[in-house]
């Protein structure tokens, strides 16, 4: 993604160290699922470099990134050291009985022979799977295959070595070469420093080369002074021959001068003094000259790919400027031209220089890693461009991932005027200057600032860029290619239709003619359909563009395609009032009844608006307010204390009695805003006062717990005229035998009244109910006791104003009617059919009828619907099911 500036490396580091601190939480896992991390735990961390995350393994194990462990294995490369130089310089030179040394030499020893014993602790990685060994057995048993029988050997110390072996053996010091097998340590230690970042590569290389080197000077010397000290001849020797009696001389020339005789002859300097003298010798010679030819390659073709590796980039850059100048002069460039091709060439230079190849570090990286990166740094920026002002965070974030960031040296040209559009670009940082090319005069008509865009006019409307974008300075830009971003609005229709009407917007803000003419312009190409860019139905409804939509409609967009807010294009014609739009889509077999989210239909957003001839439009195709939510429609005209939109509804076959979505009806409403004109209507219309609503409030009780008089007083004259309507259906009903035998059929609840929970009533709920407002502790509420057998036959009690009309539990003795009946059922024996009973005075009573009718003991009385225990008679009603268990 183009290059990345020095803020952004900090933002991207800033997120990786994010990236660690997840990865730590995620390490608070259980200890086998910790067991069991795979490559991208930290245990092969990326360059060599130490992770900061800590593997749990089991309690006897420890794991070979611990930083202590780690301190170990570098304390022992030390003494690795000391040991490569200690045993050829006592294996050539016969120090085996030197008291010091021997004592280092143990010390050295018991060190080792402790990471012997560490090493059956320290867990593994598993090649084939890179998770992490713990297992104890598996660890010792790979360690017994491997390494544990030269560790052991190369361990031994030399007094007991003295012992064991026969002293002609003992005396050349062959167990002291043996030690030289932990060289091992050192070359795997050079392998992790070539790896890790915070080491420079050539360092690494060039320390390495030279230990080598220095290794095989020291061997060769005391090699090649044993063959001299144990020939039977000492003067027939390369040193005796130059040096008499060279046993005399102290141990350091000695020394010296066998590293002197290693130097010149891998240097290939010698053989002026000293040189191989018989047989024995010359056969080393020629070895050891042979093996200097292959070092010597080594360190030349080290040395040789060091250094063209550190030239490499200054010698592409030279011939990329000269290659470019050659190629400017060859064809006569303008001055201008040669500066900018050359000031590019340089900037992409020192970005590469300095480390800065985004586009190469981020092709390296798979696609989902790219894309979380490209919106850590860049979505703010994004999502404060205009263009993309309200349109979804997923579009937003496949654009981002889209978007190449690039630099551009000062006075460099970005986009070119009447250019073909094929990209746009945001500014991150930076200056640009807009320029306009008008009769070959340049003219600047603006400037851009961070997060402000440029070039979109001409992708969106696909006509050649109209100005020329010149940076004023060091600039870094994020350029969307046009073929990407209409391939992505493909997907995203209604977001598509929000960047032009964005556009549009911002277009029509400017009081620039030449944006006023290419405002008409794209209008013009918007209303007949020849955009690139894809538009959704509700775009062009809310322009109100009906030849656009035309347009639209004809290449088969489907009618009833719906915006963000689930609202259909009818919705929106519907709710501008405009009578082509909703007649085209009609045409187009849009639903007319079609619900939003929010339980609206057309012919609604039509009435709000009091669109008379949309209405009849849709009325004319089959629309009605009942597919809607018409109890919400109800209750917002009684809000709005509307009466006329309460009419209208009634008008188109709207139920104003009706619960809305929220569990509550219009009267419910009109209670609370205490309009009584509204009430009455409602009434009219066949409102019930008794209705409960979700909360168990009926119109009666919230109207007396607001304390409105007129209404109670409205409330209470149109119960008046429903008892004595209810008396004269009674008078005239119940001296017929059949009618009477037929009562308890007839006067069942209403399927519209609140099913009554169990409770054991006291003297606050009673009174409660009385008054009528509902127990919030047992979600009770008074219902309409009129509907029960013992009220018609019984006479009620007249109470003051305030209070409410309750029917006697039991009929009256002093009245001559017949008793309420219950239908009594068995609920353990469902095979024994019920009996009509007249209701008992006490529930004993009720509870004796088990005993005598159906032959077992009953002790309490539940209800037909769910079971509810029964406990107070007056919570039965005429005609009621109950059902005796035990």
């Amino acid at each position: 993604m183009g290059i990345m500036g020095f803020k952004d490396v900090s933002k991207l580091r800033g997120s990786m160290c994010g990236m660690r601190e997840i990865e730590d939480e995620t390490e608070r896992l259980s200890r086998d699922e910790r067991s069991s991390h795979s490559v991208s735990s930290g245990i092969l961390p990326a360059l060599g470099a130490n992770s900061s995350r800590r593997i749990k393994l089991r309690p006897s194990i420890i794991s070979p990134r611990d930083p202590r462990y780690r301190a170990w294995e570098t304390f022992l490369i030390v003494l690795v050291f000391y040991t490569a130089w200690v045993s050829p310089f006592e294996f050539g030179f016969n120090m085996g009985r030197n008291r010091i040394l021997s004592i280092l030499d143990n010390v050295v020893n018991g060190f080792f022979a402790i990471d012997i014993i560490l090493t059956f602790f320290v867990a593994y990685l598993d090649k084939a799977t890179y998770l992490l060994v713990d297992n104890p057995k598996l660890i010792a048993v790979r360690y017994a295959r491997t390494w544990l029988i030269f560790d052991v050997i190369s361990t031994i110390p030399s007094e007991l070595a003295r012992k064991i072996l026969p002293s002609n053996v003992e005396s050349y010091g062959y167990l002291s070469m043996l030690r030289l097998w932990r060289l091992r340590r050192v070359s795997a230690m050079f392998q992790r420093l070539e790896k890790d970042k915070n080491y420079s590569y050539f360092m690494v290389r060039v320390a390495k080369v030279t230990c080598v080197v220095l290794f095989e000077i020291h061997c060769a010397g005391c090699l090649f002074y044993l063959l001299a000290d144990r020939y039977p001849d000492p003067k027939n020797t390369w040193i005796g021959s130059s040096i008499e009696n060279f046993h005399d001389l102290s141990l350091w020339d000695r020394y010296v001068i066998s590293i002197y005789w290693s130097i010149v002859t891998a240097t290939t300097t010698g053989y002026g003094d000293l040189h191989p003298v018989n047989t024995g010798e010359m056969i080393f010679d020629i070895f050891y000259m042979l093996f200097n030819l292959g070092l010597t390659s080594y360190i030349i073709g080290n040395m040789t790919n060091l250094i063209v590796q550190t030239t490499f980039k200054t010698r592409k850059f030279r011939e990329t400027i000269n290659a470019a100048s050659s190629f400017a002069k060859r064809n006569q460039l303008p001055p201008r031209l040669q500066e900018q091709m050359l000031a590019h060439l340089s900037l992409r230079y020192r970005t590469d220089s300095e480390g800065l190849q985004q586009q190469e570090t981020l092709d390296a990286l798979p696609k989902a890693i790219r894309s979380s990166i490209s919106h850590f740094l860049f979505y703010s920026l994004v999502d404060k461009v205009y263009l993309f002002q309200g349109v979804s965070n997923d579009l937003l974030f496949q654009l981002v991932s889209e978007m190449k960031a690039e630099y551009f040296p000062p006075r460099e040209d970005v986009i070119l005027q009447n250019e073909a559009p094929t990209d746009f670009y945001i500014l991150v940082n930076g200056a640009v200057e807009i320029i306009s090319y008008t009769n070959g005069t340049a003219q600047v008509v603006g400037d851009c600032k961070t997060g402000d865009v440029c070039g979109e006019i001409g992708v969106l409307c696909y006509r050649p860029q109209l100005f020329t974008v010149r940076t004023k300075r060091l600039s870094q830009l994020l350029r969307l290619n046009r073929t990407a971003f209409l391939n992505i609005l493909q997907t995203n229709v209604g977001d598509g239709a929000i960047i032009m009407n964005n556009l549009l917007q911002h277009l029509k803000a400017q009081n620039d003619p030449v944006m006023q003419e290419i405002l008409t312009d794209t209008e013009h190409m918007l209303a007949h359909g020849r955009m690139d860019v894809p538009l959704s139905l509700c775009f062009a409804v809310s322009r109100e563009d009906d030849l656009l939509l035309n347009h639209l409609l004809r290449r088969g967009l489907e009618p009833n395609e719906l915006d963000s807010n689930g609202r259909s294009a009818l919705h929106l014609a519907a709710a501008k009032g405009n009578l082509e739009c909703v007649l085209l889509l009609l045409d187009y077999g849009a639903d007319p009844n079609r619900r939003d989210s929010e339980g609206n239909v057309p012919l609604w957003d039509a009435l709000l608006g009091k669109h008379e001839p949309v209405i009849k439009a849709l009325v004319d195709n089959g629309a009605t307010l009942s597919s809607g939510d018409v109890g919400q429609f109800a209750c917002f005209a009684a809000e709005q204390n509307d009466l006329d939109l309460l009419k209208q509804i009634t008008k188109f076959g709207g139920d104003v009695t009706l619960l809305n979505g929220l569990g509550t009806t219009a009267l419910h409403t009109a209670i609370s805003e205490e309009n009584i004109e509204i009430i009455k209507f409602l009434i009219e219309q066949g409102a019930d006062i008794d209705k409960p609503d979700v909360h168990g409030w009926t119109p009666r009780a919230l109207a007396d717990y607001q304390g409105h008089e007129a209404i109670n007083a409205l409330f209470q004259t149109k119960q008046e005229s429903h008892n004595s309507g209810k008396a004269h259906q009674r008078s005239t009903s119940i001296s017929t035998s059949e009618v009477q035998a037929a009562l308890p059929y007839y006067l069942k609840k209403y399927p519209s009244e609140p099913t009554i929970p169990h409770f054991k009533p006291d003297d606050k709920t009673q009174n409660a109910r009385d008054m009528g407002v509902p127990d919030h502790k047992t979600g009770w509420a008074a219902s309409n006791s009129q509907n029960s057998l013992a009220a018609i036959l019984t006479t009620g009690r007249k109470q003051n104003q305030g209070e409410r009309m309750f029917a006697s539990p039991r009929p009256d003795p002093c009245m001559q009617r017949a008793p309420a009946r219950v239908f009594v059922c068995c609920a353990e024996r469902a095979d024994v059919e019920g009996f009509l009973v007249p209701l008992p005075e006490s529930l004993q009573e009720l509870l004796d009828l088990g005993d005598k009718k159906f032959g077992f003991h009953a002790t309490k009385v539940v209800s037909e619907d769910g079971g509810a225990l029964i406990e107070d008679l007056a919570l039965i009603r005429d005609g009621d099911r109950i059902f005796l268990a035990s």
